[in-house]
This record gives C-alpha cells, sequence and structure tokens, in this order.
C-alpha cells in the first residue's frame, strides 16, 4: 500500500507539474496578448489625439466659415431689400405712368373738337401765309420796289376763302 500512496503523490506532483507548465504557458500567452494590447491602446492613443487635434482644428474652421456665411448672408440680405425696394419703385412708376396716360388720353378725347379745330385754324393761317409769300414773291419779280414805295394789296376776299 504504500507503494501505491508513493505512486500516487508521484502522479500527482507529475499532475501538479504539468498543470504548472500548462497555466505558465497560458499566462505566458496572456502576458503577449496584454503586452499587443498595450502597444495598441498606445498607438491608438496617439491616432486619438491627432484626431482630436484634427477635429478641434476642423471645427475652428467650420465656426469662422459659419460666422464668413451669416456675415455674407446680411449683405446679401440688404441687397435683396434693396432690390424689393427698387421692384416697388418701378412698380410705383409704372402706377404713375399709367395713370398720366390715362389722364392724357382722357384729356384729348374731351378736348379732340378743340384740338381738331385748332389744327384746321392752323393750316388756315399756314395757307394764308403762304399764298401772301407766294403774292409778294410774283410781285417782286414782277417789278422791282424800292423800300419806300408802297405796294398795292388787294382786297378781294373772294380769291382767299376759295383757296381755303
Amino acid at each position: 500500500m504504500e507503494i501505491i500512496l508513493y505512486l500516487s503523490a508521484a502522479v500527482a506532483a507529475i499532475a501538479f507539474l504539468i498543470l504548472v507548465i500548462n497555466l505558465s504557458k497560458t499566462l505566458k500567452s496572456v502576458d503577449n496578448t496584454l503586452d499587443t494590447l498595450s502597444r495598441t491602446v498606445d498607438r491608438l492613443e496617439g491616432q486619438l489625439k491627432d484626431v482630436t487635434a484634427e477635429t478641434a482644428e476642423l471645427l475652428h474652421k467650420t465656426n469662422v466659415l459659419a460666422e464668413d456665411v451669416q456675415h455674407k448672408t446680411e449683405q446679401l440680405n440688404t441687397v435683396v431689400y434693396a432690390v424689393k425696394d427698387v421692384g416697388s419703385s418701378v412698380h410705383n412708376l409704372n402706377q404713375s405712368l399709367r395713370k398720366v396716360t390715362t389722364t392724357v388720353a382722357s384729356q384729348v378725347e374731351k378736348n379732340q373738337y378743340k384740338i381738331s379745330q385748332a389744327v384746321q385754324w392752323g393750316n388756315v393761317v399756314k395757307q394764308i401765309v403762304d399764298k401772301f409769300k407766294e403774292e409778294k414773291g410774283h410781285t417782286k419779280q414782277a417789278s422791282p420796289a424800292s423800300h419806300n414805295e408802297i405796294l398795292p394789296v388787294s382786297t378781294n376776299t373772294n380769291q382767299y376763302q376759295n383757296n381755303l
């Protein structure tokens, strides 16, 4: 029985040795994994710092761009309001021109008879002046008169009325 006891103690010692060897291998593998993980975390930390810096720079540029867009939008609003005012002014001018045109047209229609009478009288006066110039030209060609000489004037009014 003693041998069994020694054998079982030897088997237990061998099993413990195998357990320790396997545990050592496992711990060594865990150590390698933790080292790799540590290096990966360090690299990620460095990259994260770079990304954070780039993000901060990008955020700053975005803020500057947003301010610029806001400023330009305000300036554009001023231009839009000015164009709107010009449009309103043109509209008002068109309305005024329509009113003036309507007024002039109505006055022309109202005074059409008077206008035609004035045109007819103007034509009559022009014809009389033309006749006078024509007769004056004929008398000068027929006999050159001196400046002090009195020229004969026709008193026949029928001649003027027939020409009208």
